[in-house]
């Protein structure tokens, strides 16, 4: 069986490191293609690297520009790709423009597809990702979803056939990876942190950083919190820093760092304090590493955080991020929300045997 993987942005190469192994060991051939869509090494090749992921077969080299622009180059570029590989799955991950590249492509083309992360929903129609992931989902013949709650906002819009709750494919790779981060990683040395001693921030969604009066208040309300903050800051988020000349203007206890690798970035997650984020792979992260996190939004696609108690929402001013609003991290969750860390294998043998009975779609 050949499997075409879409991938483009930094949480999708941490995604593929257990999917690929587990399709590999299954026996399947994978092809990847890399669409560009984050491309310096600090933001794609240091992951390709630490995660021993195989170097992309294809690299469309699409780069940065505005949403129709990247979209549409994708559009193009895999377009080819596909008509040249003919795959018996394209497989795709979570919400980006290259997650709805793909999706479009394979559906055009007829090529069954495969959607990991399926059912995430924030209903928030503002957010770029929020319409990527629907517009995916509705296009799929296979959703492989990580949590009963995606199964569940499937069922409403209407798609039961093909749903699959399979767990999270993050946690996977957390599982896989963290013995090795605490082997080798010596970032908190390197940056002369005591473990517990620091919030970790990272902001990169657009409703968080493109407008100009949400990135200011944002930075001064962590500027008030009571301890260091450290801020692997998105090459994006930081030109807009620049832009508005907040980078002259931030309080002395928020530490900008540029971005790290994975395995880095693990150990700032395990041994912060408190996460501060928009991201949902860090969210999930912080809670797989038993750490409380706000998350930097008004809602969030992985409401089972909020609900356990182990994050709350910043909300629409930032108005949650105070050192008194960090939650006590609930004395016993069950990670099987997002089941038990054994989602890649299967799916890569929902892909096998959904592909001998034919699409139910």
């Amino acid at each position: 069986m050949k499997i075409l993987t879409v991938v483009g942005a930094r949480p999708q190469f941490i995604k593929a490191a257990p999917l690929g192994r587990a399709l590999r060991e299954a026996g399947h051939q994978e092809f990847l293609v890399h669409t560009g869509q984050h491309y310096d090494d600090a933001m794609a090749a240091v992951f390709f690297r630490e995660l021993e992921i195989p170097q992309p077969d294809v690299n469309l080299e699409v780069g940065s520009g505005s949403h129709a622009f990247q979209t549409g180059q994708m559009l193009i570029r895999l377009e080819s790709v596909l008509q040249e590989q003919r795959p018996d799955w394209v497989l795709i991950y979570g919400d980006t423009n290259s997650t709805l590249a793909g999706a479009l492509v394979a559906s055009k083309l007829h090529v069954p597809l495969a959607h990991v992360e399926a059912g995430m929903r924030s209903y928030n129609r503002a957010m770029p990702e929020e319409i990527n992931r629907v517009l995916s989902d509705h296009v799929s013949d296979l959703l492989l979803c990580p949590t009963r709650t995606s199964v569940e906002n499937l069922r409403r819009e209407g798609i039961t056939e093909g749903v699959r709750l399979v767990g999270d494919v993050m946690y996977d790779a957390l599982l896989m990876f963290l013995p090795i981060a605490r082997r080798r990683s010596r970032v908190l040395e390197q940056l002369e942190i005591e473990p517990r001693g620091y919030a970790l921030m990272t902001a990169h969604r657009a409703e968080t950083v493109d407008s100009d009066d949400r990135l200011e208040k944002l930075l001064t309300q962590v500027g008030l919190l009571e301890m260091p903050v450290v801020f692997p800051v998105h090459p994006r988020t930081k030109k807009r820093m620049g832009e508005l000349g907040l980078l002259e203007r931030l309080a002395a206890t928020i530490r900008v760092v540029p971005p790290v690798g994975y395995l880095d970035m693990l150990v700032l997650e395990a041994e912060a304090r408190v996460v501060l984020t928009d991201s949902g792979g860090v969210q999930r992260e912080a809670f797989f590493l038993s750490v409380p996190s706000i998350i930097l939004r008004s809602e969030t696609e992985w409401p089972e955080l909020v609900d356990s108690g182990a994050s709350v929402l910043a909300g629409g001013d930032f108005g949650a991020v105070t050192a008194g609003s960090i939650p006590r991290f609930p004395d016993s969750r069950s990670h099987e929300l997002f089941g038990r860390g054994d989602a890649s294998t299967k799916i890569a043998s929902h892909l096998a045997a959904d592909l001998a009975a034919g699409p139910e779609r």
